[in-house]
């Protein structure tokens, strides 16, 4: 059974993928599940951005998306995110998905090629078709390329039942405003950029899907529940106590920043990526180092396993 739509919202953290001398580590990976359930998250989302998806292969993809619903064991939704670079790709991981028992689909918008509007449309028609589970479109222009009309939104809802949402990674608030007012206020739209969360919120967000999830899950769903509760001034001290560390997640490329932090803090056994991704370098070290001991991130967090 996969949850209910009414459970599809809140603090939805997309978490990065522990790597062990160059393999996917599932037991940690297992471990950071359990660590967002205990911390207070509402969902988790996998092989999202901050999992560097294209650097996996699709076994692994999907090895991952089975470990996450397993070790979620029904407490909290589990988001596939199974966008890739073929439609035949996204199809496979779209299908695989859905039999390892994910709630819910977040599916990217083609990257690099650029497609047209009439593309899109076709495109996620077409995935929407090999899946009955809630599908929400991964609108992420800056990385992808591509932006989407909301008239393009509105088509495809009008040929896929499943679509009930987007994840929007823009700091256009005006899209979102608009979006909602082409789609109504049942749409759920999903915060995908750290710092403009608490403001998407105050404008009808349904979530967050919030890279610094992996280091402070429980304050993110703080600021979520906080903006649920219409608690303005809780909402605006939270923004305000995060605001930097949102900006961190940026000084180098997603999740370089976030792998170190959770090193230091002792989620991660080591901060692993494949190229062309890479460490951080040691001016950035420095400068997380400073930000983690003024947070009192430092060894806050060790131990989750």
């Amino acid at each position: 059974m996969t949850a209910p739509l009414s459970a599809l919202n809140g603090s939805c953290t997309p978490l990065v993928v522990p790597l062990r001398e160059g393999a996917v580590d599932l037991d940690m990976y297992a471990g950071l599940v359990e660590f967002q359930v205990r911390e207070g998250s509402h969902g988790i989302v996998v092989n999202g951005t901050t999992g560097e998806p294209t650097t996996l292969t699709i076994a692994e993809r999907t090895a991952l998306v089975s470990t996450a619903v397993e070790a979620a064991a029904g407490r909290i939704p589990v988001y596939a995110a199974t966008g890739s670079q073929s439609l035949d790709d996204t199809l496979s991981l779209t299908r695989q998905a859905e039999d390892a028992g994910a709630d819910a689909l977040l599916v990217v918008t083609p990257y690099f090629i650029r497609p047209p509007q009439r593309g899109l449309v076709e495109y996620y028609a077409r995935v929407g078709a090999a899946s009955g589970l809630p599908m929400m479109i991964y609108h992420i222009p800056g990385r992808a390329g591509v932006s989407m009309d909301h008239t393009t939104v509105a088509q495809i809802a009008e040929r896929t039942p499943t679509l009930i949402g987007m994840k929007h990674a823009s700091l256009d608030l005006g899209y979102v405003t608009g979006l909602l007012q082409q789609m109504g206020p049942d749409f759920k739209v999903f915060v995908g950029l750290e710092e403009v969360s608490f403001p998407l919120l105050a404008i009808g967000a349904c979530g967050l899907m919030n890279a610094v999830g992996n280091i402070l899950p429980r304050r993110i769903a703080d600021l979520y529940e906080a903006a649920v509760a219409g608690d303005m001034e809780l909402g605006r001290r939270l923004h305000d106590e995060l605001d930097e560390l949102n900006r961190a997640v940026f000084w180098d490329t997603n999740p370089i920043p976030m792998k170190y932090l959770m090193k230091v803090m002792g989620l991660l056994a080591d901060n692993e990526h494949r190229l062309p991704m890479m460490r951080a370098e040691p001016a950035l070290e420095r400068r997380l180092d400073d930000l983690a001991e003024r947070m009192g991130l430092t060894g806050s967090l060790a131990g989750a396993d």
